[in-house]
């Protein structure tokens, strides 16, 4: 099975933050596991795992719009809207 590309830029979102303990588990969580999409992904997170990515793709989706990368906003979105 292939990744899906959604969470391959959540994956380099992810990796930029791996100093962090939580973000360095949420990331061998998606490394670990073959989710078929990032609504399977964000549905195997713990509300205290939810709460760190909500921050982090947040900060991310600043970025991507800082610098123009509408590929990367469209991507991220698709993570943020789900964990609403």
């Amino acid at each position: 099975m292939t990744i899906d590309n959604t969470l391959l830029y959540l994956r380099e979102s992810l990796s930029n933050y791996l100093e962090h303990d939580l973000c360095k588990e949420i990331y061998n969580k998606m490394e670990s596991n073959q989710y078929e999409n990032e609504e399977a992904f964000v549905n195997d997170l713990d509300d205290k795992e939810l709460s760190y990515l909500e921050s982090l793709v947040e900060r991310e989706l600043s970025y991507a719009n800082n610098v123009g990368d509408g590929t990367r906003i469209y991507q991220l979105n698709e993570v943020y809207e789900l964990l609403f």
